[in-house]
């Protein structure tokens, strides 16, 4: 039988938990390699992997993922079957160039961010259909939770609950507590840059803009969780999802924030800290956004200290057999679980089981094809059959009201 290689890249807390679930899998995920820019990373979520009873070997390297000579260099040296990239976004084109170059699958977590504009956009990387197809290797972009597990749910409810789909509300809580004031529960710069950034919703063929975090709503979270404020972002799904589904009228995508959170950023904001933009301070060229990110806490530390759940789901409206027709789909994580498991907090948990398992699957060949592709192309099955073994349950329910997405009095 043919032994499959697989390379990480990126230390992060995905990237942990990416490991760990490749090492539990040991019969798919036969020869790991794990990079980062710091070895030292890998070296010491490996040892963490052997201390829970995972012995094989898994080999470290460092790599500089911005520089594709390095990465072209390693990747021969690894011949991975599949690079799972879990590192950051701006990263994304310089892996997939590498992974072109050398002929290997590629599969990432979040779409491509420049260091220097914030823009949620997927077009770049859809740019390399062409050439992923010409050299006969597979893509998958967005294989996270939301994006990832969210665009999975959609396909599964298309397929089995509705013929067809008129509203997709995204909905993401993070009903958890860390102790700090301010703090991120992934990477500081890629999260104030996402919830900055202005709101985006589809309605009716046409996209909306609002201002950042301007439409807030009410939801009554499942399993205890109770009453959120929710407000209105744009995430990156919502691009791939309207275009894969053209028959959906409307889509939003919510999350949850604490007041704390909120009145600390617009602080942030008012002084400058969350500028991308270089500003000049005793001769040097500095980004204020960055030398924020070195004040904060390393998300990376927070795990062991956070407490309460997570919960992220799709509540749909649609029709079946000319009956109108509602569903909610979930997953609830607990942060204190997800940290006995993988050293790691949900939000980290929930994203690198979906990278794991969707590059199990590329492997097994359940999921096939050549060139880009986002999520929702490939069959929802086999993913929603695994999911749960790999530690992501999922609730249905079928409501008999619509959407419960309360206006604020």
């Amino acid at each position: 039988m043919k032994k499959n290689n697989v390379l990480i890249i990126g230390a992060g807390g995905v990237g942990r938990v990416a490991a760990f679930k490749c090492a539990q899998y040991r019969d798919i995920f036969h020869n790991i390699t794990f990079a980062s820019r710091t070895k030292s990373k890998c070296d010491t979520i490996v040892n963490d992997i052997y201390a829970k009873g995972y012995t094989s070997s898994i080999r470290t390297e460092s790599i500089d993922a911005d520089k594709i000579p390095e990465l072209t260099a390693l990747i021969k040296d690894v011949k991975p079957d599949i690079v799972i990239n879990v590192a950051l976004p701006y990263q994304d084109l310089t892996i997939m160039e590498s992974c072109l170059a050398t002929g290997v699958n590629y599969l990432d977590t979040a779409n491509y961010e420049h260091p220097n504009t914030a823009k949620f956009c997927y077009e770049p990387q859809w740019n390399y259909d062409e050439k992923f197809r010409q050299n006969g290797i597979l893509a998958l972009l967005g294989c996270g939770f939301d994006p990832g597990v969210t665009n999975v749910y959609t396909a599964y409810a298309k397929k089995h609950i509705f013929d067809r789909i008129d509203t997709l509300d995204i909905i993401d809580c993070n009903a958890g507590d860390h102790g700090y004031p301010f703090a991120t529960n992934f990477n500081p710069e890629i999260n104030i840059r996402e919830v900055s950034a202005k709101g985006r919703y589809f309605e009716n063929g046409t996209w909306h803009t609002t201002e950042p975090l301007s439409i807030k709503k009410v939801f009554d979270f499942p399993e205890g969780i109770g009453q959120k404020n929710i407000y209105l972002l744009y995430h990156e799904e919502m691009e791939s999802l309207v275009k894969h589904y053209p028959e959906i009228k409307r889509m939003r995508f919510w999350m949850t924030f604490g007041e704390s959170y909120l009145t600390h950023l617009k602080v942030l904001e008012n002084v400058g800290m969350t500028r991308i933009d270089p500003v000049i301070y005793e001769g040097h060229k500095i980004v204020p956004l960055q030398f924020l990110k070195m004040l904060l806490p390393d998300p990376a530390i927070l795990g062991s200290q956070t407490k309460g759940k997570t919960c992220i789901g799709c509540w749909i409206n649609g029709e079946k057999n000319g009956i109108k027709k509602y569903y909610y789909i979930y997953n609830v994580c607990d942060h204190e679980a997800c940290f006995a498991k993988t050293g790691s907090q949900a939000i980290s948990y929930t994203t690198g089981i979906p990278a794991a398992l969707g590059a199990k699957l590329i492997l097994t060949g359940q999921w096939q094809g050549k060139g880009v592709f986002n999520i929702e192309q490939f069959d929802p099955d086999p993913f929603m059959q695994e999911i749960g073994n790999w530690g992501l349950d999922w609730i249905e329910t079928f409501p008999s009201k619509p959407n419960p997405i309360l206006e604020n009095s």
